[in-house]
Order: C-alpha cells, then structure tokens, then sequence
C-alpha cells in the first residue's frame, strides 16, 4: 500500500500537465465553496438604505481616480476591527459597493482609507489637498494633480460609460443617460474627483 502510495505521489509531482491540473481543480473548487454562497445572502446583493448609483460627475470622477492610481495608496474598505473603526468609523458593508464596478475596496494603505472620506472635509479643503498635499497634510508623500483643476470633466465618455453600467444592473433611466453631459457643463477633472471623494461612505456612518 505504501508504494502504491508513494508511486501515486511521485507521478503528480513528476508530471508538469497533471500537477498543474489538479492545482486548477482545487483553486476552482475553494472558489466556487466561497463565492456562490454570496449570490444567495440577501445582504450582499440588496444596497444599504439611500444608496442610489453615482451622479455623472461622480462617475467620471470616480474614472479619474482610477486613472490616476489612486486606489494603488488609498483603500476603501474597513476591516471589522477595533482598531479599524475606532479610525475610520463603522466596517464597510458589501451593500455600500453594489452598484461598484469593479469596487475598489484595496488592500494597501499608504495614505488612509477613504471609505468613510465623504463629507469629512469641505470641498476647498480637497482642492487645496489634490492641488498640492504639503498646504493641508506636510508630511504628505502624496504627488499633486494641480492639471485637474484646468482639465475638463466632459471627454465625451459619460453616455457610454451609463449605458455599459445600466446592461450590467446598474438602475440608470434612459433619460438619466440622455441628460448626462449636462451636469458636465462647466465642470472640471477637478470638480468631478471631488464629487466622487465626497460620495464615499456617507450612507454609514
């Protein structure tokens, strides 16, 4: 038995193609033990009270702050921890994220976590920050994005960006999506981050 055993074991080991087969199952199945039971807890699917989809210009906010890496320094999601909440405020809920696409909840944290940023600050407070960090935080090691403040919000993208969004279950209307470049108008890259910034977290507090 235990050659047979031993045989077993140093074929999987010895063969590249079957190992690596085998290693694909396991993944796969772990994958689907964690992940299909969420599709079926109400909590995970349904959004937290008065979550409504991003504005406009939080949307193309919320695409310049991917662009930009943002989400490469700062995550959003507040683990379920004393620490954590003493911090940051209340945990994060998978409810906050449903109409996220892809969410950016983050691992590292190289400058705070942002999920509980919105309304925390005025406005002016975040421009002057984006603008040139060292004026509000000095010991800041983030760079400044003083171009947003001269770089229009409307590339022309918004109506596309809706539309994808809405065939993936994103409640927009129609007409949400036809008036879309109007809340552009006038309004910069700048504008727009801000928006975004000023969205997250503040349904939970």
């Amino acid at each position: 038995m235990s050659d047979k055993k031993k045989f077993t074991h140093e074929k999987i080991e010895t063969n590249n193609f079957l190992m690596i087969i085998l290693i694909f199952i396991v993944i796969l199945f772990a994958g689907i033990v964690e992940i299909i039971p969420l599709y079926f807890q109400k909590n995970m699917l349904q959004p937290v009270k008065g979550l409504k989809p991003y504005k406009p210009l939080e949307l193309i906010g919320r695409s310049i702050y991917v662009r930009e890496g943002c989400y490469t320094c700062h995550s959003q999601m507040i683990r379920p921890f004393r620490a954590e909440t003493l911090r940051y405020g209340h945990y994060s809920l998978a409810g906050e994220f449903v109409y996220d696409h892809p969410f950016q909840w983050g691992s590292k944290r190289t400058g705070p976590d942002l999920a509980r940023v919105g309304k925390k600050y005025s406005n002016n407070w975040h421009q002057i920050h984006l603008t040139n960090p060292r004026d509000v935080v000095p010991e800041s090691i983030m760079p400044a994005y003083p171009w947003l403040n001269d770089t229009s919000a409307s590339d022309g993208s918004i109506k596309n960006k809706m539309k994808a969004l809405k065939m993936i279950g994103v409640p927009y209307s129609e007409e949400e999506i036809q008036n879309s470049p109007d809340a552009l108008i006038d309004k910069t890259e700048m504008d727009a981050l801000i928006s975004y910034l000023q969205s997250l977290g503040i349904h939970v507090r």
